[in-house]
Protein backbone atom coordinates (compact mmCIF):
# COMPACT_ATOMS: atom_id res chain seq x y z
CA UNK A 1 0.00 0.00 0.00
CA UNK A 2 2.79 2.42 0.93
CA UNK A 3 4.64 1.53 -2.31
CA UNK A 4 1.52 2.34 -4.31
CA UNK A 5 1.22 5.76 -2.61
CA UNK A 6 4.84 6.59 -3.38
CA UNK A 7 4.38 5.51 -6.99
CA UNK A 8 1.32 7.76 -7.37
CA UNK A 9 3.13 10.71 -5.79
CA UNK A 10 6.13 10.06 -8.00
CA UNK A 11 3.95 10.21 -11.10
CA UNK A 12 2.33 13.47 -9.99
CA UNK A 13 5.58 15.29 -9.18
CA UNK A 14 7.95 15.48 -12.17
CA UNK A 15 11.61 14.72 -11.71
CA UNK A 16 14.12 17.53 -12.20
CA UNK A 17 16.61 17.13 -15.06
CA UNK A 18 19.39 14.69 -14.32
CA UNK A 19 17.65 13.03 -11.32
CA UNK A 20 16.49 9.46 -11.64
CA UNK A 21 13.07 8.37 -10.43
CA UNK A 22 14.09 6.21 -7.41
CA UNK A 23 16.38 8.99 -6.16
CA UNK A 24 13.38 11.32 -5.99
CA UNK A 25 11.32 9.23 -3.55
CA UNK A 26 13.15 10.15 -0.30
CA UNK A 27 12.75 13.85 -1.10
CA UNK A 28 9.00 13.40 -1.61
CA UNK A 29 8.65 11.58 1.67
CA UNK A 30 10.66 14.34 3.38
CA UNK A 31 8.31 16.98 1.99
CA UNK A 32 5.29 15.02 3.20
CA UNK A 33 6.83 14.66 6.64
CA UNK A 34 7.40 18.40 6.86
CA UNK A 35 3.77 19.03 5.92
CA UNK A 36 2.70 16.80 8.79
CA UNK A 37 4.81 18.80 11.22
CA UNK A 38 3.62 22.37 10.80
CA UNK A 39 0.46 24.44 10.32
CA UNK A 40 -0.38 27.34 8.08
CA UNK A 41 1.51 30.36 9.43
CA UNK A 42 -0.37 32.62 11.81
CA UNK A 43 0.89 36.16 11.28
CA UNK A 44 -0.26 37.18 14.77
CA UNK A 45 1.37 34.32 16.67
CA UNK A 46 4.62 34.05 14.71
CA UNK A 47 6.22 37.07 16.44
CA UNK A 48 5.68 35.31 19.78
CA UNK A 49 8.15 32.67 18.60
CA UNK A 50 10.96 35.09 17.81
CA UNK A 51 14.32 34.22 19.34
CA UNK A 52 16.96 36.88 19.91
CA UNK A 53 20.33 35.17 19.67
CA UNK A 54 22.10 38.23 21.12
CA UNK A 55 19.84 38.08 24.16
CA UNK A 56 20.72 34.41 24.65
CA UNK A 57 24.46 35.15 24.52
CA UNK A 58 24.16 38.08 26.93
CA UNK A 59 22.16 35.91 29.29
CA UNK A 60 25.01 33.38 29.26
CA UNK A 61 27.48 36.18 30.01
CA UNK A 62 25.21 37.31 32.84
CA UNK A 63 25.25 33.81 34.35
CA UNK A 64 29.04 33.76 33.99
CA UNK A 65 29.33 36.97 36.02
CA UNK A 66 26.91 35.69 38.67
CA UNK A 67 29.18 32.68 39.20
CA UNK A 68 32.30 34.88 39.40
CA UNK A 69 33.51 36.36 42.71
CA UNK A 70 32.37 39.95 43.10
CA UNK A 71 30.41 39.67 39.83
CA UNK A 72 33.62 40.55 37.99
CA UNK A 73 35.52 38.49 35.43
CA UNK A 74 38.42 39.01 33.06
CA UNK A 75 37.82 39.70 29.39
CA UNK A 76 40.41 36.98 28.71
CA UNK A 77 38.24 34.37 30.46
CA UNK A 78 35.24 35.46 28.38
CA UNK A 79 37.32 35.19 25.21
CA UNK A 80 38.11 31.57 26.06
CA UNK A 81 34.38 30.82 26.33
CA UNK A 82 33.46 32.55 23.08
CA UNK A 83 33.50 29.32 21.09
CA UNK A 84 31.07 27.70 23.55
CA UNK A 85 28.74 30.67 22.88
CA UNK A 86 29.10 29.94 19.13
CA UNK A 87 30.71 33.36 18.60
CA UNK A 88 33.77 34.62 16.78
CA UNK A 89 35.81 37.80 17.06
CA UNK A 90 36.96 39.71 20.11
CA UNK A 91 35.05 39.51 23.37
CA UNK A 92 35.90 43.15 24.15
CA UNK A 93 34.11 44.30 20.99
CA UNK A 94 31.02 42.35 22.02
CA UNK A 95 30.98 43.97 25.48
CA UNK A 96 31.34 47.44 23.97
CA UNK A 97 28.22 46.82 21.89
CA UNK A 98 26.18 46.82 25.11
CA UNK A 99 27.32 49.84 27.18
CA UNK A 100 24.00 49.80 29.06
CA UNK A 101 24.69 46.26 30.28
CA UNK A 102 28.41 45.87 30.86
CA UNK A 103 31.26 48.07 32.10
CA UNK A 104 34.94 47.41 31.42
CA UNK A 105 37.69 48.34 33.89
CA UNK A 106 41.30 47.56 34.70
CA UNK A 107 41.92 45.21 37.59
CA UNK A 108 44.41 42.71 38.98
CA UNK A 109 45.15 39.76 36.76
CA UNK A 110 44.04 36.29 37.79
CA UNK A 111 46.36 33.53 39.02
CA UNK A 112 47.08 32.47 35.41
CA UNK A 113 47.34 36.04 34.13
CA UNK A 114 51.04 36.48 34.85
CA UNK A 115 50.62 39.25 37.42
CA UNK A 116 50.06 42.94 36.85
CA UNK A 117 46.76 44.31 35.59
CA UNK A 118 44.40 43.25 32.85
CA UNK A 119 41.04 44.26 31.47
CA UNK A 120 37.99 43.05 33.40
CA UNK A 121 34.24 43.52 32.99
CA UNK A 122 31.22 43.67 35.26
CA UNK A 123 27.56 44.72 35.24
CA UNK A 124 26.59 48.33 34.64
CA UNK A 125 24.55 49.99 37.38
CA UNK A 126 21.26 49.54 35.53
CA UNK A 127 22.05 45.94 34.63
CA UNK A 128 23.09 45.16 38.22
CA UNK A 129 19.80 46.59 39.48
CA UNK A 130 17.80 44.38 37.10
CA UNK A 131 19.88 41.31 37.98
CA UNK A 132 19.18 41.94 41.67
CA UNK A 133 15.49 42.36 40.84
CA UNK A 134 15.52 39.05 38.97
CA UNK A 135 17.15 37.26 41.91
CA UNK A 136 14.59 38.70 44.34
CA UNK A 137 11.75 37.64 42.01
CA UNK A 138 13.20 34.11 41.90
CA UNK A 139 13.28 33.95 45.70
CA UNK A 140 9.72 35.26 45.95
CA UNK A 141 8.60 32.76 43.29
CA UNK A 142 9.98 29.69 45.05
CA UNK A 143 6.55 28.66 46.43
CA UNK A 144 5.10 28.95 42.92
CA UNK A 145 8.02 26.91 41.55
CA UNK A 146 7.39 24.20 44.14
CA UNK A 147 3.69 24.05 43.19
CA UNK A 148 4.62 23.90 39.50
CA UNK A 149 7.04 21.04 40.13
CA UNK A 150 4.47 19.19 42.25
CA UNK A 151 1.82 19.50 39.52
CA UNK A 152 4.26 18.15 36.91
CA UNK A 153 4.97 15.14 39.12
CA UNK A 154 1.24 14.64 39.65
CA UNK A 155 0.78 14.53 35.86
CA UNK A 156 3.33 11.73 35.50
CA UNK A 157 2.34 8.08 35.77
CA UNK A 158 4.75 7.04 38.51
CA UNK A 159 4.78 10.40 40.35
CA UNK A 160 8.46 10.84 39.50
CA UNK A 161 10.52 12.42 36.73
CA UNK A 162 14.10 12.01 35.58
CA UNK A 163 16.23 15.05 36.47
CA UNK A 164 18.19 14.93 33.21
CA UNK A 165 14.96 15.00 31.18
CA UNK A 166 13.44 17.71 33.36
CA UNK A 167 16.51 19.88 32.84
CA UNK A 168 15.55 20.12 29.16
CA UNK A 169 12.38 22.01 30.13
CA UNK A 170 13.53 23.84 33.26
CA UNK A 171 13.69 27.19 31.42
CA UNK A 172 10.10 26.76 30.24
CA UNK A 173 8.87 26.40 33.83
CA UNK A 174 11.13 29.08 35.30
CA UNK A 175 13.26 26.67 37.31
CA UNK A 176 16.76 28.02 38.12
CA UNK A 177 19.88 26.00 37.39
CA UNK A 178 20.10 24.92 41.04
CA UNK A 179 16.41 24.11 41.44
CA UNK A 180 17.17 20.62 42.81
CA UNK A 181 19.32 22.10 45.61
CA UNK A 182 17.05 25.10 46.10
CA UNK A 183 13.58 23.49 46.18
CA UNK A 184 13.92 19.86 47.30
CA UNK A 185 15.58 20.45 50.73
CA UNK A 186 13.01 23.14 51.61
CA UNK A 187 10.09 20.74 51.01
CA UNK A 188 11.18 17.33 52.35
CA UNK A 189 7.56 16.38 53.03
CA UNK A 190 6.67 16.78 49.32
CA UNK A 191 9.76 15.81 47.30
CA UNK A 192 12.71 13.52 47.52
CA UNK A 193 15.57 12.62 45.21
CA UNK A 194 16.07 8.93 44.43
CA UNK A 195 18.48 6.92 42.32
CA UNK A 196 17.41 3.31 41.89
CA UNK A 197 20.29 2.19 39.67
CA UNK A 198 23.19 4.23 40.97
CA UNK A 199 23.95 5.76 37.57
CA UNK A 200 24.54 9.49 37.38
CA UNK A 201 21.86 10.06 34.73
CA UNK A 202 19.26 7.98 36.63
CA UNK A 203 18.56 10.52 39.38
CA UNK A 204 14.82 11.21 39.78
CA UNK A 205 12.57 13.55 41.73
CA UNK A 206 9.67 11.75 43.39
CA UNK A 207 6.43 13.14 44.78
CA UNK A 208 5.76 12.00 48.35
CA UNK A 209 2.35 13.56 48.98
CA UNK A 210 -0.62 14.05 46.69
CA UNK A 211 -2.29 17.46 47.13
CA UNK A 212 -5.94 17.47 45.97
CA UNK A 213 -5.91 21.28 45.95
CA UNK A 214 -3.30 21.19 43.19
CA UNK A 215 -5.14 18.54 41.16
CA UNK A 216 -7.18 21.19 39.34
CA UNK A 217 -6.26 21.83 35.73
CA UNK A 218 -6.28 25.22 34.00
CA UNK A 219 -9.40 24.20 32.05
CA UNK A 220 -11.23 23.28 35.26
CA UNK A 221 -10.13 26.50 37.00
CA UNK A 222 -11.43 28.58 34.07
CA UNK A 223 -14.73 26.65 34.13
CA UNK A 224 -15.13 27.37 37.86
CA UNK A 225 -14.64 31.10 37.17
CA UNK A 226 -17.23 30.99 34.37
CA UNK A 227 -19.62 28.82 36.33
CA UNK A 228 -19.85 26.25 33.52
CA UNK A 229 -18.79 22.70 32.82
CA UNK A 230 -15.09 22.29 31.94
CA UNK A 231 -14.48 22.38 28.19
CA UNK A 232 -11.80 23.60 25.84
CA UNK A 233 -11.93 27.05 24.26
CA UNK A 234 -11.51 27.68 20.53
CA UNK A 235 -9.24 30.64 19.82
CA UNK A 236 -9.70 30.73 16.06
CA UNK A 237 -11.86 33.35 14.26
CA UNK A 238 -15.54 32.65 13.60
CA UNK A 239 -14.80 32.38 9.88
CA UNK A 240 -13.09 29.02 10.37
CA UNK A 241 -16.40 27.18 10.09
CA UNK A 242 -15.27 23.64 9.32
CA UNK A 243 -12.46 23.70 11.87
CA UNK A 244 -14.78 25.00 14.56
CA UNK A 245 -17.37 22.33 13.70
CA UNK A 246 -14.78 19.59 14.21
CA UNK A 247 -13.69 21.26 17.44
CA UNK A 248 -17.30 21.31 18.74
CA UNK A 249 -17.66 17.64 17.87
CA UNK A 250 -14.49 16.83 19.81
CA UNK A 251 -15.62 18.97 22.75
CA UNK A 252 -19.16 17.58 22.96
CA UNK A 253 -18.55 13.92 22.07
CA UNK A 254 -17.23 12.95 25.50
CA UNK A 255 -16.90 14.85 28.77
CA UNK A 256 -13.66 16.59 29.70
CA UNK A 257 -11.01 14.29 31.16
CA UNK A 258 -8.81 15.85 33.81
CA UNK A 259 -5.09 15.11 33.36
CA UNK A 260 -4.91 14.59 37.14
CA UNK A 261 -7.64 11.96 37.23
CA UNK A 262 -6.84 8.44 38.46
CA UNK A 263 -8.14 7.03 35.18
CA UNK A 264 -4.97 6.69 33.10
CA UNK A 265 -6.69 5.11 30.11
CA UNK A 266 -5.07 6.39 26.95
CA UNK A 267 -7.46 8.57 24.96
CA UNK A 268 -7.12 11.57 22.69
CA UNK A 269 -9.06 13.82 25.03
CA UNK A 270 -6.78 12.97 27.94
CA UNK A 271 -3.64 13.46 25.83
CA UNK A 272 -4.89 16.88 24.72
CA UNK A 273 -5.60 17.71 28.36
CA UNK A 274 -2.08 16.72 29.43
CA UNK A 275 -0.39 18.86 26.76
CA UNK A 276 -2.77 21.75 27.53
CA UNK A 277 -1.89 21.55 31.23
CA UNK A 278 1.87 21.32 30.61
CA UNK A 279 1.74 24.42 28.42
CA UNK A 280 -0.42 26.20 31.00
CA UNK A 281 2.23 25.51 33.66
CA UNK A 282 5.03 26.92 31.49
CA UNK A 283 5.93 30.60 31.73
CA UNK A 284 5.61 31.43 28.04
CA UNK A 285 2.81 28.91 27.31
CA UNK A 286 4.86 27.22 24.60
CA UNK A 287 7.35 24.36 24.34
CA UNK A 288 9.47 22.42 21.90
CA UNK A 289 7.61 19.39 20.54
CA UNK A 290 10.80 17.34 20.42
CA UNK A 291 11.43 18.00 24.11
CA UNK A 292 7.84 17.11 24.99
CA UNK A 293 8.28 13.82 23.15
CA UNK A 294 10.98 12.87 25.67
CA UNK A 295 8.14 12.49 28.21
CA UNK A 296 5.87 10.20 26.17
CA UNK A 297 6.07 7.37 28.67
CA UNK A 298 5.89 9.55 31.80
CA UNK A 299 2.86 11.58 30.67
CA UNK A 300 1.18 8.95 28.49
CA UNK A 301 1.49 10.95 25.28
CA UNK A 302 0.92 9.34 21.87
CA UNK A 303 3.82 8.17 19.72
CA UNK A 304 3.04 10.72 17.01
CA UNK A 305 2.51 13.75 19.19
CA UNK A 306 2.78 16.14 16.24
CA UNK A 307 -0.27 14.58 14.55
CA UNK A 308 -2.31 14.97 17.74
CA UNK A 309 -1.43 18.67 17.95
CA UNK A 310 -2.17 19.30 14.28
CA UNK A 311 -5.64 17.78 14.66
CA UNK A 312 -6.57 20.52 17.15
CA UNK A 313 -5.70 23.90 15.62
CA UNK A 314 -8.35 25.60 17.76
CA UNK A 315 -6.29 24.82 20.88
CA UNK A 316 -2.69 24.59 19.67
CA UNK A 317 -0.56 26.37 17.13
CA UNK A 318 2.38 24.43 15.67
CA UNK A 319 5.23 26.29 13.99
CA UNK A 320 8.63 25.33 12.59
CA UNK A 321 10.20 28.76 12.87
CA UNK A 322 14.01 28.61 13.07
CA UNK A 323 13.58 24.90 12.16
CA UNK A 324 12.49 24.29 15.75
CA UNK A 325 9.06 22.69 15.97
CA UNK A 326 7.18 24.50 18.71
CA UNK A 327 3.65 24.21 20.04
CA UNK A 328 1.89 27.31 21.42
CA UNK A 329 -1.25 27.49 23.54
CA UNK A 330 -3.46 29.80 21.47
CA UNK A 331 -5.76 30.96 24.27
CA UNK A 332 -2.78 32.28 26.27
CA UNK A 333 -2.00 34.95 23.66
CA UNK A 334 -3.72 38.08 22.43
CA UNK A 335 -2.07 38.48 19.06
CA UNK A 336 1.63 38.08 19.82
CA UNK A 337 1.34 39.31 23.42
CA UNK A 338 1.23 36.93 26.35
CA UNK A 339 -1.94 37.66 28.32
CA UNK A 340 -0.94 36.53 31.81
CA UNK A 341 2.74 37.26 32.45
CA UNK A 342 4.56 35.67 35.34
CA UNK A 343 6.69 38.12 37.39
CA UNK A 344 9.77 36.29 36.15
CA UNK A 345 8.70 36.91 32.54
CA UNK A 346 8.23 40.62 33.29
CA UNK A 347 11.73 41.05 34.69
CA UNK A 348 13.26 39.05 31.82
CA UNK A 349 11.47 41.36 29.38
CA UNK A 350 13.10 44.31 31.16
CA UNK A 351 16.51 42.70 30.74
CA UNK A 352 15.82 42.18 27.04
CA UNK A 353 14.77 45.81 26.61
CA UNK A 354 17.93 47.03 28.34
CA UNK A 355 20.10 44.86 26.10
CA UNK A 356 18.33 46.20 23.02
CA UNK A 357 18.74 49.76 24.27
CA UNK A 358 22.47 49.16 24.72
CA UNK A 359 22.79 47.90 21.15
CA UNK A 360 20.92 50.95 19.81
CA UNK A 361 23.21 53.26 21.81
CA UNK A 362 26.29 51.52 20.41
CA UNK A 363 24.98 51.75 16.83
CA UNK A 364 24.19 55.47 17.30
CA UNK A 365 27.68 56.23 18.59
CA UNK A 366 29.26 54.27 15.78
CA UNK A 367 27.14 56.07 13.18
CA UNK A 368 28.14 59.49 14.55
CA UNK A 369 31.81 58.48 14.64
CA UNK A 370 31.68 57.36 11.00
CA UNK A 371 30.01 60.65 10.00
CA UNK A 372 32.79 62.56 11.74
CA UNK A 373 35.45 60.60 9.84
CA UNK A 374 33.71 61.26 6.52
CA UNK A 375 33.48 64.99 7.28
CA UNK A 376 37.22 65.13 7.97
CA UNK A 377 37.93 63.38 4.68
CA UNK A 378 35.61 65.81 2.89
CA UNK A 379 33.26 63.07 1.71
CA UNK A 380 30.18 64.80 3.22
CA UNK A 381 29.30 68.47 2.69
CA UNK A 382 26.47 69.47 4.99
CA UNK A 383 26.27 73.14 3.80
CA UNK A 384 23.07 73.64 1.77
CA UNK A 385 23.49 74.87 -1.80
CA UNK A 386 20.96 77.66 -2.22
CA UNK A 387 21.34 78.01 -6.01
CA UNK A 388 20.64 74.33 -6.60
CA UNK A 389 17.65 74.47 -4.25
CA UNK A 390 16.23 77.48 -6.13
CA UNK A 391 16.72 75.69 -9.47
CA UNK A 392 15.00 72.59 -8.12
CA UNK A 393 12.03 74.66 -6.91
CA UNK A 394 11.73 76.41 -10.31
CA UNK A 395 11.90 73.07 -12.13
CA UNK A 396 9.21 71.61 -9.87
CA UNK A 397 6.98 74.64 -10.41
CA UNK A 398 7.48 74.44 -14.22
CA UNK A 399 6.63 70.72 -14.30
CA UNK A 400 3.58 71.33 -12.13
CA UNK A 401 2.35 74.03 -14.58
CA UNK A 402 2.93 71.78 -17.61
CA UNK A 403 1.08 68.89 -15.99
CA UNK A 404 -1.88 71.11 -15.12
CA UNK A 405 -2.04 72.50 -18.70
CA UNK A 406 -1.99 68.99 -20.17
CA UNK A 407 -4.66 67.88 -17.73
CA UNK A 408 -6.93 70.79 -18.80
CA UNK A 409 -6.41 69.90 -22.47
CA UNK A 410 -7.42 66.27 -21.81
CA UNK A 411 -10.44 67.39 -19.77
CA UNK A 412 -11.83 69.73 -22.43
CA UNK A 413 -11.10 67.27 -25.21
CA UNK A 414 -13.22 64.66 -23.45
CA UNK A 415 -15.92 67.16 -22.58
CA UNK A 416 -16.25 68.97 -25.93
CA UNK A 417 -14.32 66.57 -28.16
CA UNK A 418 -12.12 69.50 -29.14
CA UNK A 419 -9.26 71.58 -27.74
CA UNK A 420 -10.18 74.86 -25.97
Amino acid sequence: MATTRVAVLHSLIPNPPGVAGPDRVPEILLLLRRRLWSMKKDALLEPALSRNRRWIVNNQIKNLLLRSPGRTATVRSLQKRFKTFDLQGRALNWLRKYPCCFDTLSGPAGPDGGGGEELRFTFSKRMAALVDEEESVKEASEPAMARRLAKLLMLSRDRRLNVVKLNELKRNFGFPDDYVLRLIPKHPEIFRVINRTGRQNAMEIELLRWDPNLAISAVEAAAIDRGTEPRYVCSLPETWFKTREKFDEFNDATPYVSPYSEDRTESEKRAVGVVHEILSLSLWKKASILKLEHFKREFGLPVRLNLLLLRHPCIFYVSNRYKIYTVVLREAYNGSELIDKDPLVVVKDKLGELMQEGLHEYNRRRHLANLGKKRKRGEIDLTPKKEEDDENEEEASRLDTVEKREERIRFYKVLFDEKP
